[in-house]
């Protein structure tokens, strides 16, 4: 029998019944032309060599494995270690895919990498692969994201890219998707559309997963070798779920392995207060595939709030709805002030500053520990908090004694 990963998705890219692509007439053509290159450069041996030697030479790969003692004891029960993307290039998970994507853009010829970005990680590890490739960057993010990132906003500038900023609707990560569509429109024939998670059309989903599948497969490695074991949970945030399916993808096929996807409950479980997709939300269609989305009373996708700006989307990767039909992954949710207390946690307790998208994973972790003494939990901590310091202690302040 074929494992988890050979057989999902199929060739038109389903996911069960979540997937596929459905495309404006105009870039139908364009997409097919990425599936085609994507098919040919996964098993080109050349392709494979030169990523395998960005990521040692470039990216600082293989991230590690923390075990989080500290944290670990404050919490009581479970031991808690964390998957170090924070540690990778660029400060986060997304650099896996963007390294890949320009190399892809390099291989069919095109001259821009372009996407969308939330708290601006993706935006600055595409524009950091255009640099390192040479190729032009175009990135469009929301005003409120613009505002509450503004580190990474500095950064994207610093490495050459363009930065739209996207002041319609809900001027977060779902417009900045719709306003990043209507410009590659214009531009595909030169332009590759880098999407910047496990979401979008038929091949992005399986692409960026592929991508990101390093992860899952260093950290499934150097558990075993640190502890002799795999661990017994596995978990990471989900907004698209771009590093969950990375961490996920080493351990989808052990049955031993209880994988947990971590959604933003927000502020509360009121429509426009979370961004809990899964927990909340149904099937539908958003931004070219079928999946689950929150939906307000008309059927469109509703607003949505965290506090982490790259959780911010009202729909969820095609895989990761998938795998909770099929029961292969369980999710849940932690709140913005369950995060905060993980983000001051880890800081204070571990000396690691994480993300505020990773410290819903850091939440997870410090809230299941107690009640499952003797077994493992590794999470991925998926990025860095320096983009959100600002913003956290204008906010929020120190997060008590400092």
């Amino acid at each position: 029998m074929a494992s988890y990963l050979k057989s999902t998705p199929t060739r038109d890219g389903m996911f069960g019944d979540y997937g596929g692509a459905m495309l404006p007439p105009p870039l139908e053509p364009h997409f097919k032309d990425i599936r085609e290159a994507y098919d040919r450069i996964s098993k080109s041996a050349d392709f494979i060599a030169e990523l395998r030697h960005i990521r040692k030479h470039f990216q600082g790969r293989p991230t590690p494995i923390s075990y989080l003692k500290n944290l670990s004891n404050l919490s009581g029960g479970a031991q808690i270690y964390a998957k170090r993307e924070d540690l990778n290039h660029t400060g986060a998970h997304k650099l896996n895919h963007c390294m890949g994507e320009g190399l892809l853009a390099k291989f069919m010829g095109k001259t821009k990498l372009m996407a969308e970005t939330g708290a601006g990680q993706h935006g600055v590890a595409l524009a950091t692969a255009a640099a390192y490739f040479g190729l032009d960057c175009e990135i469009h993010m929301g005003e409120i994201d613009i505002a509450k990132e503004a580190p990474n906003v500095t950064r994207m500038k610093l490495l050459g890219a363009e930065v739209v900023p996207v002041g319609f609707g809900g001027r977060s990560l779902k417009e900045a998707v719709d306003s990043c569509f209507g410009s590659y429109i214009e531009q595909a024939d030169t332009a590759l559309f880098a999407i910047g998670s496990v979401v979008g059309p038929h091949p992005f989903p399986m692409m960026v997963r592929d991508f990101q599948h390093v992860v899952g497969i260093e950290a499934r490695e150097q558990f075993l070798e640190m502890t002799g074991d795999l661990p017994d949970m596995v978990a990471a945030c989900v907004g698209g779920g771009s590093n969950a399916m990375g961490l996920f993808s080493g351990f989808i096929d052990d049955e031993d392995v209880a994988l947990y996807g971590v959604e933003p409950m927000g502020t509360s479980s009121k429509l426009g207060d979370h961004a809990a997709t899964i927990t909340f939300g149904e099937d539908g269609d958003i931004h070219g595939f079928r999946t689950m989305v929150l939906k307000d009373a008309n059927g469109e996708p509703a607003p949505v709030h965290t506090v982490a700006s790259g959780l911010d989307y009202p729909g969820v990767g095609p895989e990761h709805a998938h795998l909770y039909r099929t029961g292969k992954a369980n999710y849940t949710a932690a709140d913005d002030k369950e995060a905060l207390a993980a983000f001051f946690a880890l800081s204070r307790h571990e000396g690691i500053i994480p993300a505020l998208e990773s410290a819903h994973a850091v939440a997870f972790a410090m809230r299941e520990a107690p009640k499952n003494p003797g077994k493992s939990i590794l999470i991925n901590l998926s990025g860095r908090g320096d983009k959100d310091i600002d913003y956290v202690t204008e906010t929020f302040g120190f997060g008590g004694d400092h």
